[in-house]
């Protein structure tokens, strides 16, 4: 590809959420991995205060860890609106948007909406699917009202809210207290007695006033990546099942970033039945909440047979060693080519809604 004719990419990263770090990884992944004969890449950082620090127009082609990248994008100390004026050219400027957002404040449709003002295409899920994918009892409601299931649970609003002995009861124990809007299993806590309940809550409640009482879905968790194509082709990659061996009471935030023992088995061993089920559901689940480009489902399989939605990724972690990127790569389809695809379908707009039924990933 001519120089003139490579795509100019803007990568949105960071952002004040509690996953600024994720992000930072994620982009990073992303970053190195972006073919410069086909794109040029200008990396955008929102750092962990909110403020914008556009980086250099056309950065060069090697390895980038996140360490890098804050050394590429220091904080200015700017206030937030004067670093947003800065950036608001060069997200006008980009041929597409790669926002690389991780949790509130970026992959909750906020900077979707903005970049929908400024009328440029942007990978991943528009802003409702953004905004109800973040938020856990509305992604649950929408799901149960299409009769997917869903684990049981009690929303608690508020700093104040406690958990009547009646629900309780209903719930049982195990359960899991969450924020609602929060990723990375932050503020998540399994609760074995009820004596645990209030430092749950407290610790739910300093990510999110908004809590989930949930029932424990006692049985193997597996992932399942949906991938949208240029022609609205909806295409479901391999089951993934994670096995968490580090001592860990579920798959926690150490779990998924701290504990090398964590595994990943792609695909996982499903009786077929049960495959064809959550291939089915993965792509409800994405036509449910309006998704377009990419989603992951997070499935618990209850009693290791029946397939419970857990929660939602609009836009999961991307980094080569995430689950994401490597369910495809299991497919053959490598890591910068899933950029590709995901690039070519934000800049043909998206496909249509109504696109045929999703089939297996086949091996390339």
């Amino acid at each position: 590809m001519a120089e003139q004719d490579r795509i100019r990419v803007a990568v949105v990263f960071g952002g004040r959420s509690g996953e600024h770090d994720v992000s930072c990884a994620s982009a990073a992944g992303i970053i190195t991995h972006l073919n410069r004969d086909r794109y040029a890449v200008r990396p955008v950082r929102i750092t962990s205060t909110g403020s914008w620090v556009p980086g250099p127009e056309d950065l060069p082609a090697g390895p980038y860890g996140p360490d890098d990248l804050q050394r590429l994008l220091p904080d200015t100390g700017a206030p937030c609106w004067a670093g947003l004026a800065q950036a608001l050219p060069v997200l006008a400027a980009a041929d597409v948007v790669l926002p690389v957002l991780h949790g509130p404040y970026g992959e909750d449709g906020t900077v979707q909406g903005l970049l929908e003002t400024l009328d440029v295409p942007y990978v991943g899920n528009g802003v409702f699917a953004g905004a109800a994918g973040m938020d856990k009892d509305v992604t649950k409601r929408l799901l149960a009202s299409v009769g997917l299931p869903v684990a049981a649970s009690v929303l608690l609003h508020g700093p104040a809210a406690e958990l009547p002995e009646q629900e309780r009861q209903w719930l049982g124990l195990p359960a899991f207290v969450k924020p609602a809007r929060a990723g990375s299993s932050l503020g998540v806590t399994r609760v074995n007695d009820w004596a645990e309940l209030d430092a749950a809550l407290a610790g739910a409640r300093a990510f999110d006033t908004k809590v989930l009482v949930e029932e424990a879905v006692l049985g193997r968790e597996v992932d399942l990546a949906v991938l949208e194509h240029p022609d609205g082709r909806l295409e479901v990659g391999p089951a993934l099942e994670i096995r968490v061996r580090g001592g860990q009471p579920f798959f926690d935030y150490a779990a998924k970033y701290q504990d090398s023992t964590t595994r990943f088995e792609i695909p996982a061993r499903l009786p077929t039945r049960v495959a064809e089920r959550l291939r089915e559901m993965a792509v409800e689940v994405f036509r449910t909440l309006g998704c377009s480009g990419l989603l992951r489902i997070d499935f618990l399989l209850r009693d290791d047979t029946e397939p419970v939605v857990n929660e939602v990724n609009t836009f999961p972690g991307f980094t080569a060693a995430s689950q994401y990127p490597r369910i495809w790569a299991a497919t053959g389809l490598a890591y910068q080519e899933l950029l590709d695809v995901l690039i070519a379908t934000a800049l043909a707009g998206g496909g249509p809604r109504t696109a045929p039924a999703a089939v297996p990933a086949a091996a390339r």
